[in-house]
Parts: structure tokens; C-alpha cells; sequence
């Protein structure tokens, strides 16, 4: 990744700084998108001692005009873009289905809006910076997906929907791209399994650091028996993003301590 111009939106995030700092630490140069200048400006500056060079670039996934003036901002800055990543993302406790709950008093606003954030904060993005990179005929787009999209997790409806949508997406954007701006362009995505972050971690982890029961059965079905650390998640990056994977392009990565190859038997 040596000299390569990295967006990841949601850069702010557990996720996205830890690939910050791997992408950092490898040379690339790092521009953090979301909509908190005071928490970027914080990622920048804990990059930039660590002897990296990042910017921040305030802007919302789901507004097309903030995301252009970034674009024109980093374009004037790094005159252009060699990777995206599509690190945004989220849930709401509207979209979740709770025990004592029923799907029929599903709340339709909260779920559009966790569908929104998922699927269209990975589209649009990708519209707005990816078209850059078809200019040039070359460039490496990473979307995050998630467990969830690949095996029925109970209760987080909302956000399973988006992200099996985001895997489909990948993969048509990868055919699409290769077919019409040739095979410097390539779409690949990252599924972590469990990793314990702001959003998750009361559903995981108790007030005391023990395991609630949901974290219980999450670590009794995943075959290595433990949470994932956002840094385990930096290798997978490299790897999709160094140009000896010239030939990888439309599939979806699990990194997830064998969750996904396990049936609980």
C-alpha cells in the first residue's frame, strides 16, 4: 500500500481507525471520512504522530454534495484516489427485533434508515469517489459486510438486510467495472465476524467485561472462542489492496475466527 491514496469512510470508528493505522503503518497516505470533525481531526492527529500523513474530510455518507466537495478536496490535495473503503455503517434499536418483540411491530422508519446508512452509505460513496478512479481505469474499492449478511442472526433485522444487500452489490459492481474500465478496477469486500465496538458492545459485554448471554452464544459458536480485535482486520485490507492481487476482484472475505464455516454441532 506504499504511497496509495486510501479513503475509508467511517474512519472515525472502531473499525475504521484500526484500518487507519494498518493502512498508515504501511505507507499509504489516509483520508478519514465522517460527519464529526472534532472525532477525525482526533484519528488524524494520533496517525500523524505515528509518523503518517492523513487529512480529514468531513462529509455524509448519504449526501452526494458533501461527498463531492471531499472528493474535490482530496483531489486537490493527493490529485487522486487509489482506494476506497467503505467502512461506514451502523444499527438502531428500531430495526432490531428484541426477544419480546414480534417482526409485525417492526418500526419501517428505523429500518429505512438502517438500510440507508448500510446500503446506500456504501453506494454512494462508491459512486462519487469510484468514478475517479474509472477515469484512470484503476483503483481498489473495499466494502465492510458482516456475519450477518451471510447466516440469519436473530434480531438485528434491519442491518442483516443491508448488508446481504451490500455482498450483492460487490459482486455486481465488480463485474460491472471490470467489464466496461478493464481489470485495474476491482470490488472486494471484508465480512468480520464479531468484533466488540461502541455500537455492539452492550448487546456483547456486561458492565463487569463478562460475556451477556448473546456474547455467550456468539463465542460458544465461533470455533477459535473469542471476539475478533479491529487490528485482525488490517492483513485482509493489505491484501485486497496490494496489486499482486490483480486477480481478486467480486468476492466477500470472512474474518471471523470460523464462525462461518461452523454449524453448532
Amino acid at each position: 500500500m506504499k504511497g496509495k491514496r486510501v479513503i475509508i469512510t467511517g474512519g472515525a470508528g472502531v473499525l475504521g481507525s484500526a484500518l487507519a493505522r494498518g493502512a498508515v503503518k504501511a505507507g499509504a497516505r489516509v483520508a478519514l471520512l465522517g460527519r464529526t470533525r472534532a472525532k477525525l481531526d482526533e484519528r488524524v492527529a494520533e496517525l500523524e504522530r505515528n509518523g503518517g500523513e492523513a487529512m480529514a474530510l468531513e462529509a455524509d455518507v448519504l449526501d452526494r454534495r458533501s461527498l463531492e466537495e471531499a472528493r474535490s478536496s482530496i483531489l486537490r490535495e493527493w490529485s487522486g484516489i487509489d482506494v476506497l473503503i467503505n467502512g461506514a455503517g451502523g444499527n438502531k434499536k428500531g430495526a432490531t427485533i428484541m426477544p419480546d418483540q414480534d417482526f409485525w411491530n417492526l418500526a419501517m422508519t428505523d429500518f429505512s434508515d438502517v438500510a440507508d446508512l448500510n446500503l446506500k452509505g456504501t453506494v454512494l460513496p462508491t459512486m462519487v469517489f469510484g468514478e475517479e478512479m474509472a477515469r484512470h481505469q484503476k483503483g481498489c474499492i473495499i466494502n465492510i459486510s458482516s456475519m450477518a449478511a451471510q447466516q440469519a442472526l436473530t434480531r438485528v433485522l434491519g442491518y442483516s438486510a443491508a448488508k446481504a444487500a451490500v455482498d450483492n452489490f460487490t459482486r455486481w459492481l465488480a463485474v460491472d467495472v471490470a467489464q466496461k474500465y478493464g481489470e485495474g478496477m476491482r470490488v472486494n469486500a471484508i465480512a468480520p465476524g464479531f468484533f466488540v465496538a461502541d455500537q455492539n458492545r452492550a448487546l456483547l459485554l456486561n458492565p463487569d467485561g463478562t460475556y451477556t448471554d448473546r456474547g455467550n452464544t456468539i463465542i460458544r459458536n465461533t470455533p477459535m472462542a473469542r471476539f475478533g480485535s479491529p487490528d485482525e482486520l488490517v492483513s485482509t485490507m493489505e491484501w485486497l489492496c496490494d496489486d499482486r492481487s490483480s486477480f481478486i476482484t467480486g468476492i466477500v472475505v470472512p474474518v471471523d475466527g470460523g464462525f462461518s464455516a461452523f454449524s453448532g454441532v
